[in-house]
């Protein structure tokens, strides 16, 4: 008789018994138990990249040679980059904007090249508001697009409240989606969209009930076609830790209930900041201190179906 015992998905049992006597007793004779690697993901560039301090967030460049993302140290999180040379990362520099006066974080390139961040770093001279906005550099030329040098960061107005407003992600045509704590949701944080018309941001909308909870929904990324998104939840009913990954297809019928995925990605610590790659070759997430990827492969085949679009 053979016996798996999948309890804990992360440590499966698989254990082997005997019997001599047609099945009156047995006697277990071989127990075996598998620990699941890293929850199949890999921690991006250990010791460069990924280090002691608090590494999340991704974002790469449109050519693909330069990585974003945030590192948290002495309260305060910057924004950094890396540049791969002839196949190998460099050391991680903060961003040209990015100071140690104020926390900046989730950076996320638009389709025209523009970086957007969030900071709460004051508006102007008069403001004492202290959430985070959410704030743009453009490039300052074209040879320096996807480097270091970046404009005088500049607050979008059009997508800011009173309250925080977290992570960015475009659509091919240009729409955002992002988070906000402001008034009138459904919980803590929910998550919003704009449609870009005319390279102006209409009024933010909320997801709905189908996408936002009573709980707190942040980090969305949303696929260049706009019919796929993964999330951020935390509170849920089937969260496996503090906060869990979540995702949802949108077809002529509007989004469909949020699905939450399995234990090959969330696990017992916070798991946030989905990003796909624009290749659509790897899926980078952040968990336990880093930044973590795997290949697209292993999500859902739903999910994976909408990517191909």
């Amino acid at each position: 008789m053979y016996k798996w015992d999948k309890l804990n998905p992360n440590k499966p049992v698989w254990s082997q018994a005997y019997s001599i006597d047609n099945g009156e007793n047995w006697e277990w004779n071989s127990i075996s138990t598998s620990q699941r690697e890293e929850s199949g993901a890999k921690t991006f560039m250990p010791n460069i990249i990924c280090t002691d301090s608090l590494e999340f967030n991704a974002a790469f460049s449109a050519q693909g040679n330069y990585f974003y993302f945030s590192r948290s140290m002495n309260k305060k999180s910057r924004i950094f980059f890396s540049k791969k040379i002839e196949g190998n990362w460099s050391i991680p520099e903060p961003v040209s904007f990015s100071t140690n006066a104020f926390s900046d974080a989730d950076p996320a390139f638009s389709k025209p090249g523009e970086l957007y961040f969030i900071s709460n770093r004051p508006l102007n001279a008069a403001d004492t508001t202290k959430d985070y906005d959410i704030w743009k550099v453009s490039p300052i030329d074209e040879k320096t697009a996807s480097g270091t040098q970046w404009s005088t960061p500049v607050n979008v107005t059009e997508l800011n409240s009173d309250k925080d407003e977290f992570y960015i992600s475009f659509t091919k045509h240009g729409a955002v989606y992002f988070a906000s704590s402001r008034d009138g949701g459904y919980g803590a944080e929910d998550i919003y969209y704009c449609e870009n018309k005319n390279n102006k941001f209409d009024n933010p909308q909320n997801l709905g009930g189908k996408i936002n909870s009573i709980h707190s929904e942040y980090d969305p990324f949303i696929t260049t076609d706009g019919s796929g998104l993964l999330y951020t939840s935390s509170g849920r009913e089937e969260s496996l830790g503090k906060a869990d990954l979540y995702w949802s297809v949108r077809t002529s019928d509007g989004w469909h209930n949020a699905k939450h995925f399995e234990a090959n990605i969330n696990t017992a610590t916070r798991d946030y900041c989905p990003y796909i790659t624009a290749d659509q070759k790897y899926f980078f997430y952040s968990s336990n201190g880093d930044i973590k990827f795997m290949p697209i492969e292993s999500l859902p085949a739903e999910l994976k179906l909408v990517l191909k679009k």
